[in-house]
């Protein structure tokens, strides 16, 4: 039995794991000069590998997908995940958040050892090798783009796990899943995930604030969700940060109904006071201070919450102590649109699971399989990414297993 894998991620490594304990042969290709470049870079940061909380929680994170997910973490969930880390011996804790990392907070390590068991399995890395599409109408021959001129590879079954539409530098450039879609395959377009949104600030703001954090606020995208607590930061170009990304997927598709108009967010400022008690400090008596040291003085108010209230609000609406009062607890904030899909965090679309079978192999081309995320869901950040992607390759590793011994 001979498959090949295309991508060197997470979910390909997996399913080579899968594949190779079962007794195949096993080549993994890979378009860049090393696998798991996206792996490492969401290492940078502190290597979030999945989350602690219960599982019903857990797996409402997936949203629209999560009936779609939900059989993948039945194979490998978030225990299961920690396990296997450990296995590879490195060792993981919990954070004050519930987010799951290895204790030296490094992606490389681990990838290290995985690849040092892989290769000792016999699985084989081919790397510079950039998949183009079958040879022919048929799909047990691939063609790859190679340093030394085009390839092809016949394989048994073939896995593709090549990722989405985000950081197109590190391999992953959606470019896979159109030669997928050429087949007859549904694909949904990929969409930026996990993103940060575009504000027309003025220059004055931009210049004063870009790069400032914006700590212990609350974000409320028109009653989604309600409100949710946290930080995040100003930018050059508008809005990111944990506590947006969160927020990502119904902004973005609020944007995309709206068009031109955008969509509108509103920003509490005060999140640990109430509305009564903000309005109370606001008309306070100030005397002989400005209502900027008023804010400062009674609420804290200072720095880039006291520029947004400026830059959000007419002088008329600033200076009238009831309107100032109500916007301080809601202030409302206009994005434009999503950044680019080439700098966000992760991607929505691809191929979608309705075109699947319960194992990820595609229905209309029996033998090829799909995993990670190139396939059609969404998640925020916190570890619920990674899982499924873990996920998602066993389970497509096992499944091409299971369809090679029926052949």
């Amino acid at each position: 039995m001979n498959v090949a894998i295309v991508g060197g991620g997470p979910a390909g490594l997996m399913a080579a794991e899968a594949l190779a304990a079962g007794g195949a042969r096993v080549d993994v290709f890979d378009a860049m000069p090393s696998v798991g470049r996206k792996f490492l870079m969401a290492g940078k940061g502190g290597m979030n590998l999945t989350h602690s909380e219960p599982a019903d929680a857990f797996r409402a994170r997936y949203g629209e997908r999560r009936a779609n997910i939900a059989p993948l973490l039945d194979r490998f969930d978030a225990d299961a995940l920690r396990a296997w880390v450990h296995g590879l011996g490195v060792d993981t804790f919990v954070g004050s958040s519930g987010r799951v990392f290895p204790t030296d907070m490094k992606a490389a390590p681990m990838l290290r050892a995985w690849l040092h068991r892989l290769r000792g399995a016999g699985v084989r890395l081919h790397m510079r090798h950039r998949w183009l599409g079958w040879a022919d109408d048929g799909v047990s021959v691939s063609r790859f783009a190679t340093p030394e001129g085009e390839k092809l590879i016949r394989h048994d079954a073939l896995i593709l796990a090549v990722g989405g539409a985000s950081w197109p530098q590190l391999g992953s450039d959606g470019r896979a899943v159109a030669q997928i879609a050429a087949r007859g395959v549904d694909v949904a377009p990929f969409q930026p995930s996990n993103c940060g949104f575009e504000v027309d600030w003025t220059p004055l703001f931009r210049e004063r604030f870009a790069g400032e954090p914006l700590k212990s606020v609350a974000i409320s995208a028109n009653g989604v969700d309600g409100w949710r607590v946290g930080e995040c930061l100003i930018t050059e170009h508008g809005i990111e940060g944990s506590l947006i990304y969160a927020l990502s997927a119904p902004i973005r598709d609020r944007i995309a109904a709206s068009g031109e108009a955008g969509a509108e967010i509103l920003l509490d400022l005060a999140p640990q006071l109430s509305a009564e008690r903000v309005r109370e400090e606001v008309l306070h008596p100030r005397g002989a201070r400005s209502l900027s040291s008023h804010l400062q003085s009674r609420l804290h108010i200072t720095g880039v919450k006291a520029g947004l209230l400026r830059e959000c609000l007419s002088k008329e609406a600033f200076t009238d102590l009831d309107t100032l009062a109500a916007r301080i607890k809601a202030l409302p904030l206009r994005l434009r649109r999503p950044r680019p899909i080439a700098e966000v965090i992760s991607s929505a679309g691809g191929v979608a699971f309705e075109s699947l079978d319960e194992k990820l192999m595609l229905t209309a081309l029996p033998g090829v399989f799909c995993a990670g995320e190139m396939l059609d869901w969404e998640a925020p950040t916190g570890g619920y990414l990674l899982t499924a992607c873990f996920a998602s390759g066993i389970v497509a590793g096992e499944g091409a297993l299971v369809w090679l011994a029926k052949q």
